[in-house]
């Protein structure tokens, strides 16, 4: 990493760069349990979670250009299930082959891979092995008409172990008319993934259109995504994989505008635990996770124009938050190789520079 320095990543994040790699938290970092080279051990060793499982989570850690660090770079790609394939592949259309997306993630020096059950299974003896695999067990699909939002499932836990994954992947749509559905279908494949030595991974995501107020949409809101990522640990989740939140006062705009007996609020989350800036917002959702017992891992965020920026912001943001790293796809894949491995390496390069540390 000689040529990724604390000033190279300054200039990436132009004019917010002190104001992100020098704020503090409300919430000290002396109450979380930080990642770091010794994390499976230190934090999961006491737990419920039988040895399979830690051995699977230490090679997951183990792996790729962090390995060692206690940080994941994951790489996911459902994208051709969760928003078609031919909108996610046409930037790229190398990527329909499944041996393209395993490739990127070892080019690019990620912990693993995430993906679907068909694309992983095309290309398990020829990749298991070098690179930790990651089955995603349910996606949406949008094929049907009228378009329907509902996470269900595509595969068995079975299919996981036996092409050699370390770890299955899920999604949650919190907050819908179906997450109790996909609660309990989540809940009991996660434990039969823990029986048989797999580590658990789920995609919080909060989705209900009545969320939308006055034109903001409160579903990126920091109390709502850390109260799923709360339900989501419930589920003995190991990691939490979130947006990162961009708005706040979710559950007092709920309660003001829509339901006065929403939920459960107190207005100290706001006061005491949490401030309006990304950092804290994000520290936020680490608190709910078991106050980093179960590692955050957040997105990337959507393809576009200054994805390296947008990369290397959000990483900065995690990390000095207190989480465990990033899951990068469309940013990614949706690019010439090279260049979707310049992306995944400077979004490592944050959690390798030892200046950059916790707020």
């Amino acid at each position: 990493m000689a040529e990724a320095t604390i000033s190279r990543i300054a200039d990436m994040l132009g004019d917010e760069a002190q104001d992100l790699l020098e704020h503090e938290c409300k919430v000290s970092k002396d109450q979380l349990h930080l990642p770091g080279s010794d994390f499976v051990d230190r934090v999961w060793r006491d737990s419920d979670r039988n040895p399979r499982v830690l051995r699977n989570m230490q090679a997951l850690f183990d792996a790729g250009r962090l390995g060692g660090s206690g940080y994941l770079s994951i790489l996911p790609v459902d994208q051709g299930i969760e928003h078609t394939g031919g909108n996610s592949f046409a930037p790229n259309p190398a990527y329909f082959d499944p041996k393209n997306i395993v490739e990127l993630a070892i080019e690019g020096g990620c912990n693993g891979v995430a993906s679907t059950f068909g694309v992983l299974g095309s290309v398990a003896r020829k990749y298991a092995h070098k690179i930790p695999f990651i089955l995603k067990l349910n996606h949406n699909e949008l094929l049907s008409y009228p378009n329907q939002y509902d996470q269900v499932p595509f595969t068995r836990i079975e299919d996981a172990y036996n092409m050699g994954c370390v770890g299955v992947g899920a999604t949650v749509y919190w907050g819908s008319e179906e997450s109790r559905r996909q609660l309990q279908e989540i809940s009991e494949m996660f434990s039969y993934a823990h029986e048989l030595g797999m580590v658990t991974i789920l995609w919080c995501y909060v989705r209900n259109s009545d969320f939308t107020i006055d034109g903001t949409n409160y579903e990126a809101s920091a109390d709502l995504t850390g109260q799923a990522n709360h339900l989501g640990v419930t589920i003995e989740a190991d990691i939490i994989k979130a947006k990162q939140p961009t708005v706040n006062y979710g559950f007092k705009k709920m309660r003001e505008e829509r339901d006065g007996s929403y939920a459960k609020l107190d207005e100290r989350i706001y006061s005491d635990l949490m401030t309006d800036h990304p950092i804290d917002m994000t520290r936020y959702q680490v608190v709910n996770c078991y106050m980093g017992r179960c590692g955050l891992i957040n997105s990337g965020g959507s393809s576009g124009e200054n994805d390296l920026h947008q990369a290397v912001r959000t990483a900065v943001i995690n990390k000095r938050a207190g989480g465990m790293g990033l899951i990068s796809g469309r940013k990614a894949f949706q690019k010439p190789m090279e260049d979707g491995v310049e992306l995944l390496n400077a979004i490592q390069d944050v959690y390798l520079d030892d200046e950059i540390t916790v707020a």
